[in-house]
């Protein structure tokens, strides 16, 4: 599990917060299993964490004047225009029970469709499970060793290792191999151009007959 440092928050408002964002520092909300706290965190070790464990990692929130608290990343605010974010959300959790989560999905190798010259629409971008916290995997990769033009890899072909509960319906499609065409209208676009050509060539020569 790795751990955030978090601290009560007592101001509220616009100026309190911007002058929190002035100082590196972020509001944040975590909705407890019996109480709510206002929070101030450090965006940017909550950023490196996540980027090293992963979307849904299991955080050890130790608040400063309070108490440590086993969250998740419930939602981010990230800013319009630049890098860093502006305000975080966490849910509280029980260790014990199971939870929701979505959990990205990633392909991974090159198929033989691609080989081929095909293309891939990578149409399922996360997969919704339920699990306990400890066991939701930071992502969930699909080999695409096997597949072939026209072929497509649907959720009942995933392997998922691990105790946890796949939500996402088996039926949806996680992606597709299809055989690039030449699309019909250029080439009758290009048959189009060619007769205009020969048109305009023979009436430039009966106005020389003529």
């Amino acid at each position: 599990m790795s751990a955030l440092v978090g601290k009560l928050r007592e101001v509220t408002g616009k100026s309190a917060i911007r002058k929190l964002r002035n100082e590196e520092a972020m509001p944040a909300v975590m909705y407890g299993l019996n109480d709510n706290l206002k929070l101030v965190v450090n965006p940017k070790e909550l950023k490196k964490l996540l980027l090293e464990k992963g979307r849904n990692a299991l955080i050890e929130l130790n608040i400063e004047g309070d108490s440590s608290r086993n969250v998740v990343l419930k939602e981010y605010q990230a800013h319009p225009l630049e890098s860093g974010w502006l305000h975080a959300d966490f849910l509280e959790v029980d260790i014990t029970k199971k939870i929701k989560v979505k959990v990205p999905v990633y392909l991974v190798g090159t198929s033989p469709a691609e080989k081929m010259g095909g293309i891939l629409n990578h149409v399922l971008r996360h997969l919704e499970i339920e699990s306990i916290p400890r066991n939701i995997p930071e992502k969930i990769e699909v080999p695409m060793g096997d597949l072939q033009l026209n072929q497509m890899l649907h959720v009942s072909d995933l392997v998922v290792e691990g105790d946890l509960e796949i939500l996402t319906p088996l039926t949806d499609v996680v992606v597709t191999a299809y055989e690039e065409k030449v699309k019909e209208d250029e080439t009758e676009g290009g048959e189009g151009e060619e007769a205009a050509t020969v048109a305009s060539e023979d009436a430039d020569a009966k106005k020389e007959d003529g």
